[in-house]
């Protein structure tokens, strides 16, 4: 039986018993390349503009999302917030000893919903701040205190120390690995990185009650063109009140990308895996140069996040962090020395600069409701008051 051709030129076969799951798989790659990263701000359909930029029928698009999504190579599917504009958030680092260490790394990731990314992370053991192991994302919802509550945590795991470095501000937030893969050495966007404060919203009701519909991962059999009518309905607002006000939050700077995460460094469906190594990259440079190097290295597109955060003398006082994952150590260290190299070659002095390694790693996305927060409180024999800014 003759085969198919997408619009794309890509070729299928005319029957598909056993729908691929595998991230090299071309057709689910094509998908991927645009699916990861690519569709900012909040879409009304989705799966129709992947479906558009891809070269793919949408039901093509579809079936294989949902096979993808079944299998775990992709991990979670979700409409993603800017969740620092919504919420007091920061880095952590954790100075916990070795012998609790994975039991540490268990409870952030498995009872603390408002700790998102960890990641135990190696460095040079003569570098500073190598003996911080165990890294966090945190966000505390608005009105409570982002220090009570690693103060609860620091408690709870053992910590001697911790560290926290909120954002000043962002110049890149989005991971896209599939289209990362085989970037040229050095490569970057002609003009430096946009720049995105963290200056806290304040929402309405009716606003958080959209936005906790909007933003709860996807199960498989809700992965359907017709996306956002179910969420509208869990929202008790009509369909076109909720598009309003989706379109509303992602006007006002809240919303963020339409996504489906793969697994970073586990295996998924073949044996593949998306990446083997992470970077978390550090540099300082002077005070009041922060914005125009972290513009500087955001343009490099190898980095998936990047910002302006403090770490303080416990890491030499770095300023610009940012993030990158590939399959090879040497190709990252490659793109950091090029890195390095241009921020030379435009006058921006670095006084320091350092890579900690991850190894063991948890993703989800952190909580952000207000009342998820009393609740936890409530649970974990906590005063909700007490927790308060």
């Amino acid at each position: 039986m003759a085969g198919l051709r997408y619009n794309n030129g890509m070729s299928i076969p005319a029957v598909l018993d056993n729908v691929p799951a595998a991230v090299d798989d071309p057709v689910n790659a094509a998908i991927l390349r645009v699916s990861e990263d690519t569709l900012q701000g909040f879409q009304a359909d989705p799966f129709g503009e992947i479906a558009a930029l891809s070269g793919l029928p949408v039901d093509v698009v579809l079936e294989r999302v949902q096979t993808m999504l079944r299998a775990g190579t992709i991990r979670r599917v979700r409409q993603t917030l800017m969740a620092t504009s919504l919420a007091q958030g920061a880095l952590a680092a954790w100075q916990v000893p070795e012998d609790r260490l994975a039991a540490a790394f268990d409870t952030m990731f498995q009872r603390d919903p408002f700790s998102g990314h960890v990641v135990i992370r190696t460095a040079d053991p003569a570098s500073p701040g190598s003996r911080y192991r165990l890294w966090t994302t945190l966000k505390v919802p608005q009105g409570y205190s982002l220090a009570k509550h690693a103060d609860f945590l620091a408690a709870r795991v053992g910590a001697e120390y911790y560290r926290l470095m909120p954002a000043r501000c962002l110049f890149v937030l989005g991971v896209g690995h599939v289209r990362r893969q085989d970037l040229p050495i050095g490569s970057r966007a002609d003009a430096p990185a946009d720049v995105v404060d963290t200056q806290i919203v304040q929402l309405s009701e009716l606003e958080w009650q959209v936005l906790m519909a909007l933003k709860r991962e996807f199960a498989p059999d809700e992965i359907t063109r017709d996306l956002w009518r179910s969420r509208a309905a869990e929202a008790e607002v009509p369909l076109d009140t909720f598009t309003e006000v989706a379109r509303g939050l992602n006007a006002r700077g809240v919303v963020g990308r339409f996504s489906t995460f793969l697994e970073h460094v586990k295996p998924t469906a073949g044996d593949k895996r998306v990446t083997r190594y992470n970077a978390l990259f550090h540099w300082a440079v002077p005070p009041g140069r922060e914005i125009e190097a972290g513009r500087e290295v955001g343009r490099f597109h190898i980095m998936t996040h990047a910002y302006w955060r403090e770490g303080g003398p416990e890491f030499k006082n770095v300023n610009i962090m940012g993030v990158a994952h590939g399959q090879d150590k040497d190709v990252l260290l490659a793109h950091k020395a090029a890195m390095d190299a241009h921020l030379e070659s435009v006058g921006i002095p670095v006084a320091y600069t350092n890579v900690f390694w991850g190894g063991r790693s948890e993703i989800k996305p952190s909580e952000i409701s207000p009342f998820a927060y009393r609740q936890f409180c409530l649970q974990n024999s906590l005063d909700p008051e007490q927790m308060r800014s």
